[in-house]
């Protein structure tokens, strides 16, 4: 074989993940209100795009109290992976026609004056004319305003400069984070001079804030009660005691009786380990279910939460206004894009609709006896038992699990929590949810007497005359992951909640 430059033919495959694709996928993994922010940056860059809402002189459309879910033209894995988007037959949508998906009993609300999802008339965008109860709440200082709109009228000069560092240094939970001497050397002024504005911050609400250590804390606390005694002075300089139950050693120490003890103990149990989160922080953010699960004479009734899906539509008049203007070859070539990427998006977003519904559907067909019955009758289940019942990819349910929350008559729960690994029955039987199980542990734990406590041993053997069969690390794994503690650690908290 001689050596030189020539040109070989070679044939080859290879996956290619084209932009619709990568888009249809990241929709499936987002929640309801994830789908919203993305609908409203796609709006704000594709001008054919418009949200919009259902007609108020269109009828009320009925739903059965039993749906079943309407013929599919494509799976989810067909319309990710299928090629030719362009070909629609047409860019309008008739909300009222009987051939339109409708994912919830509030898509037809508002169009006979009748009330939506949040008790407000018209369609299920998020009461778009109702009040908006949000705007109601004050706006949240955060600590360090608080503290420095108390430390203004009774610090000036470098006392304030002083103090506004400390502030600055004081954490979320209200302690001071830096040693004494260290703020004294880095401001260049004497150590007692900061110690003295830290004694007048510590004075400011709430009461404990500027505190170095939880022991400190207390203090201030029992200080500002006037139960700063010296039997209430040892027992905060003996935490640690009190941490591990030794009620007896702290007596001595302290000097009381049993009932001097109890009292001192719950006086410390009303004190606010954490003075500095009452102000600022996120606030806690209410999680919005993306389905509906009811029950109805004859089956389930399974809904789509319109409310937090607003209407996308493709702006047609616009389209034709721009198509028939005056352009360039690279403006009929990005209007096409445009085109091309809105009639896909709003293709993919009934998709996704529709794949939501499928995978709920059958996971309520699966776990019928726990919306039924309760978690006791939760089925082991895994993501491949419901990819194989609707004919789809494991990867493609698992991203429809993903970050989503179910709604029904026994609570929120997110998707994910109906799959569960399963433990063998002791009897033969059938096997069981480890959520059964968890649940199973947290009922024999919360009946436990304060002088009969459960050691882990004694909960497998409890378990297995349920009917469970159980190894004893696999309790204290399932025990820690319900956040409950050993039978030493329960052991001294009935000692103390009794003392």
């Amino acid at each position: 074989m001689g050596l030189g430059p020539r040109l070989d033919l070679r044939q080859s495959q290879s996956l290619v993940m084209t932009p619709q694709l990568q888009q249809a996928i990241r929709l499936l993994a987002l929640s309801n209100l994830e789908v919203e922010g993305f609908i409203a940056e796609e709006i704000e860059r594709n001008p054919l795009l418009d949200a919009s809402a259902p007609d108020d002189d269109g009828p009320t459309i009925d739903r059965e109290p039993a749906p079943e879910l309407p013929s599919e033209p494509a799976s989810a894995d067909e319309l990710i992976l299928g090629g030719d988007h362009a070909g629609e037959a047409s860019l309008d949508v008739d909300f009222t026609a009987e051939t339109f998906h409708h994912d919830s009993a509030s898509d037809g609300a508002g169009m006979d004056g009748s009330l939506g999802l949040n008790g407000a008339s018209g369609s299920g965008m998020a009461g778009e004319d109702g009040p908006d109860f949000d705007s109601f709440a004050a706006a949240d200082i955060n600590l360090a305003d608080h503290l420095l709109a108390q430390a203004g009228p009774v610090l000036s000069g470098t006392d304030s400069f002083i103090a506004a560092h400390l502030i600055d240094q004081i954490d979320e939970c209200g302690y001071l984070t830096v040693p004494l001497l260290e703020v004294a050397n880095r401001l260049g002024v004497p150590l007692a001079r900061v110690e003295a504005v830290l004694g007048v911050i510590q004075t400011f609400d709430p009461t404990g804030v500027g505190a170095r250590n939880l022991a400190e804390c207390l203090a201030l606390q029992a200080k500002e009660a006037d139960r700063y005694d010296p039997a209430m002075a040892r027992l905060i300089d003996n935490l640690d005691l009190l941490a591990r139950g030794e009620l007896g050693r702290l007596k001595r120490l302290c000097g009381v009786d049993d009932e001097d003890m109890a009292d001192m103990i719950r006086e410390l149990r009303d004190y606010d380990p954490k003075p500095g989160c009452r102000y600022g922080g996120e606030p806690a953010q209410a999680v919005v279910p993306d389905i509906f699960i009811a029950r109805r004479k004859g089956g389930w009734a399974i809904e789509i939460n319109a409310a937090t899906l607003p209407r996308l539509l493709v702006n047609r008049s616009y389209y034709t206004e721009l198509a028939t203007g005056a352009q360039d070859k690279n403006s009929k070539a990005w209007l096409s894009d445009m085109l091309a990427s809105a009639k896909w998006l709003v293709k993919a977003l009934d998709q996704r609709q529709r794949t939501i519904i499928k995978v709920a559907t059958e996971i309520v067909k699966q776990q019928e006896p726990f919306f039924i019955h309760g978690v006791a009758h939760l089925r082991p289940m895994t993501l491949r038992q419901v990819a194989d019942a609707i004919e789809m990819h494991e990867s493609t349910v698992s991203r429809v699990t993903s970050n989503k929350y179910l709604s029904c008559d026994r609570g929120l729960y997110e998707l994910k929590y109906f799959f569960t690994s399963a433990i063998q029955s002791a009897d033969g039987g059938d096997a069981v949810s480890a959520e059964a199980v968890k649940n199973a542990i947290k009922s024999l734990i919360a009946q436990e007497d304060a002088k009969s406590i459960l050691s882990d041993d004694t909960l497998v053997d409890l378990l297995k005359e349920k009917g469970f069969d159980i190894a004893r690390r696999t309790v204290a794994k399932y025990r820690e992951a319900l956040g409950i503690g050993s039978s030493v650690q329960r052991r001294r908290a009935k000692a103390l909640e009794g003392a």
